[in-house]
């Protein structure tokens, strides 16, 4: 099956007139009533998805933390297998953890990849500190947004699909991976990889309000170095090249290297230089955090950033500027934004709006993303919405739980029924 954007667009067009969302031709009323069934499933599996969610929040599981890890994997591939999903486990080196992938084999065409983390920013001893609660209509604890919902929130979707005998989709790949708190290294590659041999891509983040996200922000790290000369700072300052001076001057005149208009930023984080008071520092240097959305900015800031460090304050210094390519950006994209389109619709058969938007932060959906191609389309943030993210503060809305189910568990039947959305 390959999604073309325009035959996508049509597969939508078609919905909004009355395919249902298990595509079933008939009114618009009479997509209302099987979605509102559907619903009411997901429902009726908030209280074991609280469950899981308690479970999963009662173990440490911080990026790094083997034994953590360990156990939270332990549980996630015991409940794909129970699900019915073939289970593969790889080690995520050479981060701590293992990749686990999981598959679910159907009837039909359509490919999907369901992903989320199970690491968490939080160190060991802080779920007997800050143990799992519910607190009137929010859930708290270390992890539980974080993305603890986004694993529960996948289990529980393959759950009602499982429930309903649900299998015309071709397949549903499952990747739980145990490093996306310190960018992904044991896992980028897996996740290219599976990314592209399916139709959709489905990332579970959380969002703070009920929206799913159709771009995110690629995140580089800018360098900035100067090698100067040391000379006695007292009675010799003449002799010598202060490479602090210099980098002061380059980092002015290198603030404005973002781009507002497309969402760039560069701003100088990190400063290092001088050793010791009485001596004229002979090297110095900058690391500055880069944020991107538009693919050609990384060749735009190197080329700016190169031709203004050409301008030096201190005669006889060496300046260099270089950029270290990081997580990329889920760029805007056709596929995305039609992907969100029918989510808005099909949220709009239970009577409630989910939003697209773009965000700031960086995710795994950008390893996902393919450029210029309409496979995989990509959604991420269609996790459980909460806040206060990496903080004692951070939470999951009980409210949104049932919707977001739904929202999934839709998607997938939609997307793998509605003739429309195949190739010829």
């Amino acid at each position: 099956m390959l999604m073309r954007p325009a035959t996508f667009a049509a597969a939508i067009a078609l919905s909004s007139i009355g395919v249902s969302s298990f595509g079933v031709p008939g009114a618009g009323q009479a997509a209302e009533k099987p979605a509102e069934d559907l619903l009411k499933r997901a429902e009726s599996e908030r209280p074991e998805f609280l469950t899981t969610l308690e479970e999963l929040v009662s173990i440490d599981s911080g990026t790094g933390n083997a034994e953590g890890l360990s156990k939270v994997e332990g549980i996630l591939v015991e409940r794909l297998k129970a699900l019915g999903a073939e289970v593969e486990v790889t080690p995520a080196q050479p981060s701590a953890g293992n990749n686990i992938v999981g598959t679910l084999k159907g009837s039909g065409e359509a490919k999907f990849l369901l992903m989320v983390h199970y690491d968490t920013v939080f160190g060991p001893g802080t779920a007997a500190e800050r143990p799992f609660r519910v607190d009137g209509e929010r859930v708290h604890g270390p992890g539980v947004a974080d993305a603890k919902g986004g694993l529960a929130m996948i289990l529980h979707s393959l759950k009602l699909l499982r429930d309903q005998g649900f299998d015309r989709y071709g397949s549903i790949t499952v990747l739980f991976n145990p490093d996306e708190e310190m960018g992904s290294g044991g896992s980028k590659k897996m996740i290219a990889d599976l990314a592209r041999g399916q139709d959709y891509v489905f990332s579970y983040e959380p969002p703070d309000k009920d929206a799913v996200t159709t771009a995110t922000n690629g995140i580089n790290t800018v360098y900035l170095d100067v090698k100067g000369r040391a000379s006695h700072a007292g009675s010799a300052p003449e002799e010598g090249r202060n490479a602090v001076t210099e980098l002061a001057h380059q980092i002015v005149r290198l603030k404005d290297l973002g781009d507002p208009a497309k969402g760039t930023t560069v701003n100088w984080t990190i400063v290092k230089g001088g050793e010791k008071r009485n001596i004229i520092p002979p090297a110095a240097s900058a690391e500055a955090d880069m944020r991107y959305s538009d693919l050609t900015e990384y060749d735009r800031v190197l080329a700016d950033g190169r031709r203004i460090i050409a301008d030096k304050l201190i005669p006889d210094t060496e300046v260099s500027f270089r950029i270290e390519k990081g997580r990329p950006p889920l760029a805007r994209n056709p596929g995305s934004e039609q992907l969100a389109a029918l989510a808005k619709q099909l949220y709009g058969r239970i009577g409630q709006t989910v939003e697209p938007v773009a965000m700031r932060f960086g995710t795994d959906a950008g390893y996902a993303y393919v450029p210029d191609s309409p496979k995989p389309a990509v959604l991420e943030t269609m996790g459980v919405v909460g806040a206060g993210l990496h903080s004692p503060e951070e939470y999951v809305e009980l409210s949104s739980i049932a919707p977001r189910l739904y929202l999934t568990t839709s998607l997938i039947m939609e997307l793998s029924e509605n003739p429309q959305s195949k190739s010829e």
